[in-house]
């Protein structure tokens, strides 16, 4: 009995018992990592909600850019942390497409990770050089499949949610095109806008500023409603198109075995930060919004990457294109 006392004091003092690291918690800086390049559509809104973070939590929520493979990489990174709250993931759809993208994934999106609450949904936006000839959607459709051979996708790699939005563009108006792969939305975009590629599907809070200058062209939205920031852009539907509608959808995760005492302060503050002033101004500027609160809990999350394994999966498959 002495020996158990003695046993007991001891973690105790040393701070290892589930209460002390729930109340300790975070008593030194988070990683967010990012599994994308700096710049980026999914960059720029975690960076948002790290700052909101850190004024919730009174603790350094960091940016770190892991990109490549799709976004494979920094997912790999976090799944294989140590599971202490100090390393999360910020990642968005693309996460529930690597599963059939990738048929040697080193880790299980669904069951590596303890989800923390969905962020913000993004409605994508199918744009193009401003030199290329169809102004609208009604005229980009029939030029596509008369010139299919010479028309092209630009994406941001593999995996990327351009990649996604691309497959599914041309799987729905069933013209296969040929797709240049980026390193990133960066370098796609500036290839874009110096006429070297006709056309990419990619996030307003990247695009937005582009279209704003006039130096590319928009088509169309695929959201049930226009933009704010983007009044003259029509939807799919407006334009022709119904049942178009593609969202990148962004959550917050942290490795499977984080203590539970852990998830539920990250879980708690998520929620806090998506009512911050700051976070809602900015998310506005870029064409989205952060998501309502039953939208921002663990269980919603792991719902919704469930269900959207599940709807990328056939169409991948389908399509027969893979990363690996």
């Amino acid at each position: 009995m002495r020996q158990l006392i003695t046993f007991i004091s001891t973690i105790c003092l040393l701070g290892l018992t589930p209460l002390s690291q729930a109340q300790e918690f975070p008593n030194r800086p988070v990683t967010i990592v990012v599994p994308y390049a700096a710049g980026g559509s999914t960059d720029i809104l975690g960076r948002t909600l790290a700052e909101s973070l850190t004024r919730e939590l009174k603790q350094q929520f960091i940016i770190e850019n892991a990109g490549g493979a799709g976004g494979t990489i920094g997912a790999a990174r976090v799944a294989k942390a140590q599971p202490n709250g100090y390393t999360l993931l910020f990642h968005n759809m693309g996460h529930a497409a690597a599963p059939a993208l990738y048929r040697t994934l080193s880790y299980d999106p669904l069951n590596d990770f303890e989800p923390l609450g969905s962020v913000a949904d993004v409605p994508m936006i199918l744009v193009g050089r401003k030199t290329l000839s169809p102004n609208t959607l009604a005229e980009l459709i029939p030029y596509l499949r008369s010139n299919r051979d010479k028309a092209n996708f630009a994406h941001s790699g593999a995996g990327s949610t351009a990649q996604l939005c691309s497959m599914l563009f041309m799987s729905t108006i069933q013209t296969d095109l040929t797709t240049i792969p980026y390193r990133g939305t960066g370098p796609a975009l500036q290839d874009l806008i110096g006429n070297q590629v006709d056309l990419i599907c990619d996030q307003p809070v990247s695009t937005t500023a582009h279209l704003q200058a006039g130096s590319i062209k928009a088509f169309a939205i695929a959201n049930k409603t226009r933009l704010a920031t983007l009044p003259t852009v029509p939807t799919f539907a407006e334009a022709g198109l119904p049942g178009f509608e593609l969202a990148v959808w962004h959550g917050l995760y942290a490795p499977k075995g984080t203590p539970k005492a852990v998830l539920q302060t990250l879980e708690a503050a998520l929620k806090r930060a998506l009512h911050d002033p700051a976070l809602i101004q900015r998310f506005a500027s870029l064409g989205t919004a952060p998501v309502d609160d039953s939208q921002a809990t663990a269980q919603a999350l792991r719902a919704h990457l469930a269900t959207e394994i599940g709807r990328w999966g056939p169409l991948i498959k389908k399509a027969g294109v893979y990363a690996d």
